[in-house]
């Protein structure tokens, strides 16, 4: 029986940490992903020193460190200057993975990138990462058990009807991508980011944007989840709504491209599905966060 227990509670820890993991990411991931199409931070990290290598990670550790001893990511917070000095080395380690796969999936650093400057990158570009992740908690996470006990049912919240769930998400979808994607889509990077991506990484590039908007919506503890599972609408359910959406955050990420005329009629097809999937990774994070709001 004992036996028993314990593996139980491990399987609760392992979950439990889980879960710290995946709202840590996609609050990385809502704060950091408009500086990951920025060229200035792809040249900075390309020509900075080692001292301010180190210099960058000494400052957000610090930063990092004092967000921990009030929130940090996890749901159950630890006490003591030692489990925040803990949590903080595994925000910025947090951090540079996920920066890491978004720099290998747009071509910014490949096999053939110097050690420096992929070592520079990596670290300049997983700064806003880590503070997104050291602010998940704080800004992000909704309170499960309270809406899990609301003696008020999400449907009953607010107008009934699925067409009236549907038109919401679809218009709360439209403006995360706008306000996420509308900076970066009149910008020089995402031609430069299409160009130079080859096909495979944009089939990851689909993969990836799918899984951090299903995190971010359903997996991440964020507020409103609990509401978001149980409100009613045509593609109301985590997978449907997840690909319904990454659709809609494409098609704005499209029309933004050809408001800013970066995209022409007259322009090939696979012109405009690479520069749509470029851009659609922003929208869809967007979008994910637009959906949380409502």
């Amino acid at each position: 029986m004992p036996i028993a227990i314990a593996r139980r509670r491990r399987r609760q820890a392992w979950k439990a940490e889980a879960e710290d993991l995946v709202r840590g990411a996609c609050g990385g991931f809502l704060f950091g992903i408009p500086l990951l199409y920025t060229m200035e931070m792809w040249w900075i990290g390309s020509f900075v020193s080692p001292p301010m290598i180190l210099g960058a990670l000494v400052v957000t550790y610090i930063v990092v460190f004092l967000l921990n001893r009030t929130e940090g990511f996890r749901h159950v917070q630890g006490n003591g200057s030692r489990q925040a000095a803990i949590d903080s080395v595994e925000a910025i380690a947090l951090g540079l993975l996920c920066t890491a796969l978004i720099l290998v999936l747009l071509q910014e650093i490949t096999l053939r990138t110097p050690m420096d400057e992929a070592l520079g990158k990596l670290v300049y570009e997983s700064l806003p990462f880590t503070l997104g992740i050291a602010l998940a908690n704080q800004f992000l996470r909704g309170d499960r058990n309270t809406e899990s006990n609301s003696n008020t049912p999400a449907s009953t919240a607010q107008p009934s009807g699925e067409l009236y769930a549907t038109f919401s998400d679809i218009g709360a979808t439209l403006i995360g991508s706008t306000i996420i994607a509308f900076n970066i889509a009149p910008t020089d990077e995402v031609p430069m980011l299409a160009a130079a991506i080859p096909i495979p990484w944009l089939l990851g590039i689909i993969v990836i944007s799918l899984l951090i908007s299903y995190g971010i919506v359903f997996e991440a503890g964020f507020a409103k989840q609990q509401q978001r599972m149980q409100q009613k609408g045509i593609f109301q359910r985590p997978l449907g709504e997840t690909i319904a959406a990454y659709l809609i955050s494409l098609a704005a990420a499209a029309v933004m491209l050809w408001f800013f005329q970066q995209l022409q009629f007259s322009d090939p097809w696979s012109v405009w599905l690479r520069y749509t999937l470029v851009l659609g990774l922003p929208a869809t994070i967007g979008g994910a966060a637009g959906r949380l709001a409502i």
